[in-house]
């Protein structure tokens, strides 16, 4: 392992040990719902000893079908703004928080690659969605890299978002 290997390791692990002293601290929870990463940001979630007392479970929503029939997308939203977009990435983070009984939520939706992309959501592009007791909101990934970079930067994305979310 090289030092920017190790140095990463250490980041995500500390990203981590973050979330879940937060969520431990105020017996909160959290789920996920994930397109393009596939359950990726579940994985990292589960690394750590202890997850089971904060992590309720995930969905991996990589069809249409599942994000409507699973976590109460809207079809209409699907068809207004197409599946990366804000507010299906919200929609998700708001259904699966509902479903699963969770605090907190995150979502991700996006195009990995490599072909799916268009002008207007080229490759790279992932929305991010989290939802806690104070509400949804989206964000706008533009990530870059093959297909496996983007789904682990936006996993890590979502992570560090996560624990952005969770109030001191």
């Amino acid at each position: 392992m090289d030092d920017k290997t190790i140095s990463y390791h250490i980041a995500v692990a500390e990203v981590l040990r973050n979330i879940l002293r937060k969520l431990q601290s105020r017996g909160a929870t959290v789920a996920t719902a994930e397109s393009c990463t596939g359950g990726l940001v579940a994985t990292m979630l589960t690394e750590l000893p202890g997850s089971s007392a904060v992590f309720v479970g995930g969905i991996s929503a990589y069809a249409n079908g599942v994000k409507i029939s699973m976590l109460g997308v809207d079809p209409s939203d699907l068809e207004k703004f197409g599946a990366v977009s804000a507010e299906v990435a919200r929609a998700m983070a708001a259904g699966v928080r509902d479903r699963l009984g969770a605090t907190y939520a995150v979502a991700l939706t996006g195009i990995a690659g490599p072909d799916g992309g268009s002008p207007d959501k080229p490759v790279g592009t992932v929305y991010c969605g989290i939802a806690s007791p104070f509400g949804e909101v989206a964000t706008r990934l533009t990530l870059s890299g093959d297909r496996a970079a983007i789904r682990r930067t936006a996993a890590e994305s979502a992570l560090q978002l996560l624990a952005d979310a969770i109030k001191d």
